[in-house]
């Protein structure tokens, strides 16, 4: 799991006196680059006029190694323009780097904006060129950590976080790939909690598996219904707890489940038609959840108190698999319908979320957060976008809006989705046999509100709905739906994990003031 390293120098007079072996630019305007650079591009520019449309190496005799590595943003003064243009030019400047045989460049912005928007650009910068450098898990088991081999960077200017913070964050969202991307049989549910014991080993959060069959039947009665074709194989589930108490005096904590499906083949209701590829990939949440407490980890932030559970189960087929109409009675004592067995993620995290529900009445300042690869239908009316679906407590304390606002300034976005009353009426139960239906019987990608009204099914099934603005213990509560946002591109099966949203929980959380 090894970060390049992060160097932080003043100025782009102080890159001679590094190792550096190349000078990549961003920028909008590479012809109006000082000089002696712009000389470069003007001659490079002579032999090939497109030379700046694209990321493109420049020979320079006053860059690094000789090295210059132009890497445009495009605009940035259009309404629609934000920090993402950093983030994205840098990531595809990292593979151009790599491959021109660069091992420490160094990352220069020579202008940013004055928009407040751009205030991070620098930090978009480097974490867009890690992006870009990740190479998957089971690749680095196959050809050896070398195969990433920038080892080092240099990120020219002033920052607005430190050094030691950036490549914290950046270790929690190798994790959070890692967890993610890789394959089902090498990150099946008990593998899933050996790379968490090894990522959070000498750390300060404390880890504990809970796989013993008849306790997940008692404690997480619903998650131990979606696993039942997989407790007696070799991809048996386990809940992952997490906790963090940082030292001295907590001011706010942060209650977090993660949805970690290690490989939904959509149960007896099937996945057909081809939709069952990219299905390893169905344990973004839990990822996104592990990834973000590895950087609470490595920071070690006071006041943040950071309790989470990840609810890692394979949801597997077989005569023992749980199927539609049964009905199942959860941690909280609801009566679940099942409506259709490939809506499994809502009921893996549903007993870890009421289980989380009890202990937030005790705890300081709380705040709950389900984190999931959850619908179809987020990554339709979204596109590559997360979708936060908040309750009454998280809207009128600002915290959504808060999160929103991280996720914006971090180059990692997300847009608001409230709940409304009819998604609390689709999952009421039909008969007096039932409290809650988990989901319609069709593809939430064609249902009416399919990412929001399963926020209602967790917030009803949890005993969250008795605490909403006007109950005596109000619990702000944010659903995050990452299914469009967790794989670049929306191209499950092949695209790079995005590592969301351990950037704008990082932003809004544990950012060094």
């Amino acid at each position: 799991m090894r970060t390049p390293n992060l160097e932080l120098i003043a100025s782009i007079a102080e890159v001679n006196n590094t190792q550096a072996d190349a000078l990549i630019v961003v920028a909008e305007h590479l012809h109006e680059l000082p000089e002696p650079f712009a000389n470069s591009v003007a001659d490079a520019s002579a032999i090939n006029a497109h030379i700046t449309a694209g990321v493109n190496v420049v020979r320079c005799a006053e860059a690094p190694a000789q090295r210059l590595i132009l890497a445009p943003t495009g605009s940035l003064h259009r309404d629609y323009d934000d920090v993402r243009r950093f983030y994205d030019a840098a990531r595809s400047a990292a593979l151009v780097a790599r491959n021109a045989g660069a091992k420490a460049p160094a990352l220069w912005l020579p202008e940013v904006p004055e928009n407040p928007a751009f205030k991070l650009a620098r930090e978009a910068a480097w974490f867009g060129f890690c992006q870009g450098l990740y190479e998957p898990l089971e690749a680095r088991e196959h050809f050896g950590e070398g195969l990433e081999e920038i080892y080092r960077i240099y990120l020219v200017g002033p920052t607005q976080q430190p050094a030691n913070w950036l490549t914290a964050v950046e270790s929690g969202r190798r994790v959070a790939r890692d967890l993610c991307g890789t394959e089902p049989e090498r990150m099946s549910p008990l593998r899933f909690a050996e790379y968490c014991q090894q990522a959070f080993a000498g750390t300060a959060v404390k880890m504990q598996v809970v796989d013993d069959q008849p306790q997940l039947e008692h404690e997480y009665p619903l998650l131990a219904a979606v696993a039942r074709a997989s407790f007696h194989t070799h991809q048996r589930p386990c809940v992952i707890r997490l906790e963090y108490v940082p030292e001295g005096e907590v001011t706010e904590t942060l209650l977090m489940v993660g949805k970690g499906i290690t490989y939904d083949t959509g149960g007896a209701d099937l996945k057909i038609g081809g939709h069952m590829a990219g299905m390893s990939r169905d344990k973004g949440g839990a990822a996104g959840v592990a990834g973000f407490v590895k950087a609470v980890a490595e920071i070690q932030p006071a006041g943040v108190k950071v309790i989470a559970e990840l609810a890692v189960v394979r949801n597997n087929i077989d005569a023992m698999a749980f199927v539609a109409d049964e009905i199942i009675t959860g941690r909280s004592g609801k009566r679940v319908r099942i409506g259709n067995t490939d809506a499994e993620g809502r009921l893996v995290m549903a007993d870890c979320l009421a289980h989380l529900t009890e202990l937030a009445q005790h705890e300081i300042q709380p705040s709950l957060y389900t984190v999931a690869t959850l619908t179809g239908h987020a990554a339709v009316a979204k596109g590559p976008y997360t979708a936060l679906v908040p309750n009454g407590p998280a809207q009128q304390s600002g915290l959504v809006q808060k999160l929103l606002d991280a996720g914006e300034r971090w180059a990692d976005p997300a847009e608001l989705s409230p709940s409304r009353r009819e998604d609390f009426d689709f999952v009421r139960g039909r008969t007096k046999a039932d409290d809650l239906l988990s989901s319609n019987n069709g593809p939430s990608a064609t249902t009416k509100r399919g990412h929001q009204f399963p926020m209602a099914f967790l917030a009803e099934v949890a005993g969250l709905a008795e605490h909403g603005v006007n109950s005596a213990k109000p619990l702000p509560y944010i659903h995050i739906d990452i299914a469009g946002s967790g794989v670049e591109g929306g191209d499950w099966q092949h695209g790079k994990p995005t590592a969301t949203p351990v950037l704008a929980l990082a932003g809004a959380f544990i950012a060094v003031p």
